[in-house]
């Protein structure tokens, strides 16, 4: 194979992807969404730690930090399931947001492309724009669905605007040659 030749990828599925449709990208939100569970990591960790620094070294209390490290993993380990599964996918005729909620629970949200009005981002402040993320809405007539916390919010923004014009680019020539 040549230097310059490129290998055809063969095409992303997902579950729940109808014929004919082309997934264009998928985005989850940023790290900075898991906060909470790093905090849930840390405050076990140093409270269990907090006897074995005040009493000195003690074969007892050395396992507490253990303990609470565990502990705070597990909880830790349940805000980490949530962020990864939750995920935007965005193709050529829908987004279709997939939630986790719980460890068993999935909530799915599909919003066609073609009833999309606008579509806005905010980056929120100077930790905003430091580890880029932000909040980026769409609007349609029924509502508005809002996601926070989206990593990279402009370059997702211009990737929806893009897709978006796409489809009623699209719907234009259909109707035109429905009209001829």
């Amino acid at each position: 194979m040549a230097k310059n030749e490129v290998k055809d990828k063969p095409p992303l599925d997902f579950v729940g992807q109808r014929e004919g449709e082309k997934l264009l990208f998928v985005f989850r939100r940023h790290i900075v969404a898991m906060r909470k569970g790093f905090y849930l990591l840390l405050i076990p960790l140093v409270i269990t730690s907090l006897p074995t620094l005040i009493w000195g070294y003690n074969p007892e209390l050395s396992l507490l930090p253990v303990a609470g490290l565990s502990v705070g993993l597990i909880l830790f380990s349940y805000h980490f399931i949530l962020w990864y599964f939750t995920i935007y996918i965005v193709t050529d005729q829908r987004i279709r947001q997939v939630t986790q909620s719980g460890l068993f629970g999935k909530d799915v949200i599909e919003l066609r492309l073609s009833k999309i009005q606008n579509i806005s981002y905010n980056i929120p402040g100077l930790n905003g724009e430091i580890f880029k993320f932000g909040t980026i809405v769409i609007q349609t007539f029924v509502g508005d669905l809002v996601i926070h916390n989206v990593e990279h919010p402009d370059e997702i923004y211009n990737k929806l605007q893009d897709a978006v014009n796409n489809v009623i680019e699209t719907q234009t020539e259909r109707n035109e040659k429905a009209i001829e």
